[in-house]
């Protein structure tokens, strides 16, 4: 725990000034300050036109605002979406829980793993490590649940909302039968939870290692991905070499290429365990 309270979990970096931008609203008089969006905002879910949510102090509201650069109207649509995209999916939801013998499992088994350090840009790093994945014990929707559990812990972290986060997955020894686990069906609503339904800035995707009989998955992911979001997803093959050129080598494990030690995902495991 106590590595993670000083690092990424909080992770070590800095906030950087291009994600701390005050977004404009066309359809408001002026620029609004930090305080002044977050006035707005709370006025506008105060009034009840959206009965589906229901959260709505402070520093739950912030991480909206953080994810649209405090575009009001942007942001309420955000906040709008993560509630009404939990209501249509109760059954998600209803099971997430780090007691959960299942998603303990995948937590241990890396999915996520969380780098301890930010990159040069101050992202958070989540990598997979695909060929770890028991898909005889625990299915996809398993993994994603993990995830969101992971992202609700990390997104506390107001550099984490500032900053954003970069995902790198590896596919190294993914075997076809595991591929084959990767069902359209859960892809369509992961992507479509993170995409437009989570609070969360997702600057960079990159695929390494990719065996051929990964490329359709990789364009069922593309075709389920916005234009915006399209342009953020890197395809490296075995070159680790591009690799670094977006994500900084001193951060990275072993296994990536990088200068650290290899990967342990106990790190973030036990700290998602332990957390209250």
């Amino acid at each position: 725990m106590e590595e993670f309270s000083s690092s990424v979990y909080g992770l070590k970096g800095t906030i950087h000034k291009h994600d701390m931008e005050i977004g404009s609203n066309p359809s408001l008089p002026k620029i609004l300050s930090k305080d002044e969006a977050l006035k707005t905002l709370k006025s506008i879910v105060e009034s009840g036109e959206n009965k589906d949510i229901t959260r709505k102090d402070d520093d739950f509201l912030l991480r909206f605002l953080h994810a649209r650069k405090l575009n009001v109207e942007e942001s309420y649509q955000l906040l709008s979406n993560y509630f009404s995209y939990r209501k249509r999916n109760r059954e998600l939801f209803d099971n997430i829980s780090k007691e959960d013998p299942l998603i303990k499992q995948a937590l241990y088994d890396g999915f996520p793993g969380v780098l301890s350090n930010r990159d040069r840009r101050g992202r958070c790093v989540l990598v997979f490590f695909c060929n770890n994945w028991d898909q005889e014990n625990y299915p996809l929707d398993v993994i994603y649940r993990s995830i969101l559990l992971s992202l609700e812990i990390l997104i506390v972290d107001i550099e984490n909302q500032l900053n954003g986060f970069v995902i790198i997955v590896d596919w190294t020894n993914m075997s076809f039968r595991q591929i084959t686990n990767l069902t359209p069906k859960t892809l369509k609503l992961m992507i479509e939870g993170l995409q437009d339904c989570f609070p969360a800035k997702f600057k960079g995707i990159h695929f390494i290692n990719q065996p051929w009989y990964v490329e359709p998955i990789i364009a069922i992911i593309r075709a389920f991905l916005k234009e915006k979001t399209k342009k953020k997803i890197f395809v490296h093959g075995n070159n680790m070499s591009t690799l670094h050129e977006h994500v900084n080598i001193n951060i990275l494990p072993a296994e990536l290429g990088g200068e650290g030690p290899p990967h342990s995902p106990t790190n973030w495991a036990n700290y998602v365990v332990e957390s209250k």
